[in-house]
């Protein structure tokens, strides 16, 4: 038997999940589906975080192994993705972490349909109990946006962040058009911090 073609959304997609270093580039992001889990807190500490991480994981992979089984297709989960913000955004330029909020989320390729992710939820519960209140799988459209390529430690982005904020985006016209976006690209837990390799990207529009 011919094994199935696995497709990598990394390398299929490569507007969305590459970016040089040097230079924010513009990219036009296409409306796509994502399992999402909404809550608040230092991602370090915060239980509701961790349990945001094992239910994206686990109701991603269980789609993904029933969709390979019943319709023969299969693919790599994508990177794990947050938004993040603050109320007050001064708390989230001076990462005090326990008073951010987030919404984490994994991409699922447009074959997977609503009643997979419904089946995934019930096996999840198996062995997770009771989901997040507000696990959920909804399209997500972002459109234009600027992004770059961070390589380093999440603690090290704000220089990045400051350069985006203070002069790329002044220059070009445009201000915000929705939260500050993040793509991992590196497994934190098996990589250095000095290594990590992460997408910043920001949604724009031109300035009234």
């Amino acid at each position: 038997m011919t094994p199935l073609a696995k497709i990598d959304f990394k390398k299929a997609l490569p507007a969305l999940y590459a970016a040089p270093r040097d230079r924010f580039v513009s990219v036009d992001v296409p409306a796509m589906q994502f399992v999402m889990v909404d809550g608040a807190g230092d991602p370090n500490t915060a239980s509701a975080y961790k349990q945001a991480i094992e239910w994206l994981y686990s109701t991603s992979y269980a789609m993904k192994f029933a969709t390979k089984v019943a319709h023969k297709k299969d693919y790599a989960v994508p990177p794990l993705e947050g938004l993040w913000w603050a109320d007050d955004p001064a708390d989230f330029v001076a990462r005090r972490k326990d008073r951010w909020r987030w919404t984490m989320m994994i991409m699922a390729p447009d074959f997977i349909v609503r009643p997979l992710f419904e089946a995934a939820v019930e096996k999840s519960k198996k062995k997770l109990g009771a989901p997040p209140a507000s696990l959920r799988f909804e399209r997500f459209d972002e459109g234009p946006s600027l992004q770059i390529l961070h390589i380093g430690s999440y603690d090290d982005e704000a220089p990045t962040l400051a350069r985006l904020h203070d002069e790329v985006m002044p220059s070009q016209g445009l201000t915000f058009a929705g939260r500050h976006h993040e793509i991992y690209l590196s497994d934190s837990r098996k990589t250095e911090p000095a290594k990590l390799k992460t997408i910043l990207r920001q949604p724009v529009k031109p300035r009234s």
